[in-house]
Formats: C-alpha cells, structure tokens, sequence
C-alpha cells in the first residue's frame, strides 16, 4: 500500500489537503532552519510564484511503518484549523527519493524522499526573539503576543484541539509582528465530554502543568493553560520560572511557588496517580505575588489565575482574553509596531 493511500484511510478527504498533488521540484530549497519533531524543516522558494515557504519533511526512514503518529496527527488536525494566530498548512507535497547524477552518484543537491508538509514562513519564534542580546519586549508588545496566544488558544480550545506543547520555541512569528501557534505533533482531538485515558507524557517539563506531573490521565484545556502563564510569567520576568532538572524537581518548583497541593486548595488532588510518592514532605505556602512582586497588579492578577494548581479553577482562554490586564493602560500594541 502506498504511504498516500494509507494516509487517506484515515480520513483526510481528498490528498492532498489544500493542495493538488504536486512534488517537492515546485520548490527550491534556500537552507535549513530546525529541526521539528520528526525532520527537518527547511526554507524554501516555491518557483512559481515566487513566495517563501517553510517545509517540513517527515522521516520515512522505516517506510513499512508509514507516516508516524506525530505527523498524522499534525496535518490531520492543521488541515481542520483556520485562524490568524494558528499555523497554516498550505499543502502536502512528495518526493520521488534521492537522484543520481549522470554518472549515477546519489545527487545530494535536492531533497531526500519522502513527504513534505508545507507552511507559511514565519521569521521567528518567540524564544529566539526575546533571547536576542539587545531584545527587550515592552509592556504593549507583551500583551500583543500574550493576546494573540489566547486567542489562537481559544480557537484551539473551542474546536476540542489540545495543543499540549505550548512554549516559546513553538509559538512563530513574522517581521510584522504576528504570532501564530505552531507544531500540533502533539496535539489530539478531544470531544467535550472526553476526559479520559491521554497520556500524561506531554507539553515539554518546564512548562508541564502539576496534573500531568502527578500522574493525571483526565485532562482538558487548563493543561495548555498552565503552559501560557509560565510563558507569560517568562516574557515579564526574562528568564523561565520553573526550569526544573527533572520531573520530581520540576514538581517541587512548583510548589515552592504555588504552594502544596491539597483538598482545599485543589479538590481531588490526593487521587492523582503519583500523589502519594510525590506530594511535599513539608506544608509549602503560595508565593506567586512574593516572588513576582515587581509585576503590576493586573499582571499578577492574570498570572494568579493561569497558574492555579486545580486545573478545573484555571482560567481558560477565553476568560483570560477578558482579564483587566488587557484592557488598561499601556494597552496591547499594533503587531506591527
């Protein structure tokens, strides 16, 4: 069976999704610019017109195995997606596997095999813009990019799409100031009322909310929640919050800041899976306000409420979206500026 016979048995419509079925020689490629979840991903001209592209090749080095899972369910789930602050998958092409020149060398000058996935070029990602030596984000520009997240969340959010790798390096954006969400190789579709049997080995440590770290297999929208206040808290505080070693210190970072979990402040807590071998030895009180005391009120009011151990107490994105802190002075700036 052919990998785009495969891929169309599991309900993809017509293939390739936005697009005709076209190969990898419509694109020229400029150079490589990551490495994503599973390949690399290149800049790219597409030839004929002329326009800048980002391409993402999907390893097939097994190709008795097919598509990986990750990558099945990305363009699954991007080619449902349509949104300003959401990546756009512009199409899929294919690659007939490397060539050889006239005296049959294998020619290393165009791509290797495989399949590609092909997305509207963004110029940076968050991280590496807010690292530049020199780069310092105002107040406006902070709630610029925290406000497109939210809202590209809530996009997610209200079409049952769980990121679940929220952070800086996955959050794109261009020379006009525009932030779109991007690598949904974690991602899953989750009806309302499904609550049940995920796996709790998502959304990268420092990020990773305390329900996954427990051991949680029942989640919802508040994991990538507690993801968007650590970024937020990150871009006001210019270095990350909870950067933890490992998952049990990870877990103690957060509650040296958040304080202990228990039945008061988060009901049902001691019935997480892990509970028990990994609560605090010791009581820990909440120091979210103490530690971030040279934040704004309205600021810390946000960020109170997006890190908030009971996740059913999170705030979710569309709450967020109508938090105080957007709508006082200095407001969120243009994109552009």
């Amino acid at each position: 069976m052919s990998k785009i016979a495969e891929v169309g048995q599991l309900n993809f419509g017509e293939w390739p999704p936005r697009g005709g079925s076209r190969t990898i020689d419509c694109f020229e490629k400029l150079e490589q610019i990551g490495e994503g979840t599973y390949g690399q991903v290149y800049m790219a001209r597409e030839i004929e017109s002329g326009e800048i592209v980002a391409l993402k090749r999907i390893r097939m080095e097994n190709e008795t195995e097919g598509l990986p899972v990750t990558a099945i369910r990305e363009i699954k789930i991007l080619n449902e997606l349509d949104h300003e602050n959401v990546i756009k998958l512009k199409e899929i092409v294919t690659s007939p596997g490397r060539r050889r020149d006239e005296q049959g060398r294998p020619d290393d000058s165009k791509y290797k095999g495989g399949i590609y996935m092909v997305f509207e070029y963004m110029d940076h990602d968050l991280m590496g813009l807010y690292k530049r030596p020199g780069v310092r984000f105002t107040v406006p520009q902070i709630k610029c990019y925290m406000k497109q997240l939210l809202t590209g969340l809530h996009y997610c959010h209200i079409h049952q799409i769980l990121h679940r790798d929220i952070k800086g390096s996955n959050l794109l954006i261009n020379n006009e100031g525009n932030l779109k969400i991007a690598d949904f190789g974690l991602a899953r579709y989750l009806p309302p009322n499904d609550r049940g049997n995920l796996t709790n080995r998502v959304i990268t440590l420092w990020y990773r909310p305390p329900e996954l770290l427990l051991g949680a297999t029942k989640y919802g929208p508040a994991v990538d929640m507690w993801s968007v206040g650590c970024i937020f808290a990150e871009l006001l505080n210019w270095k990350p919050i909870l950067p933890g070693k490992d998952e049990p210190d990870q877990l103690n970072k957060i509650f040296e800041l958040c304080g202990s979990p228990d039945e008061n402040n988060w009901p049902g807590a001691s019935l997480t899976p892990w509970y028990d071998n990994l609560k605090p030895t010791r009581p820990m009180k909440r120091r979210v306000r103490e530690v971030f005391q040279h934040f704004d009120s309205l600021a810390l009011d946000l960020l109170e409420r997006l890190l908030t151990l009971d996740p059913s107490q999170r705030i979710c994105a569309r709450d967020a979206l109508d938090a105080d802190y957007f709508w006082a002075d200095p407001f969120p700036c243009d994109p552009k500026r």
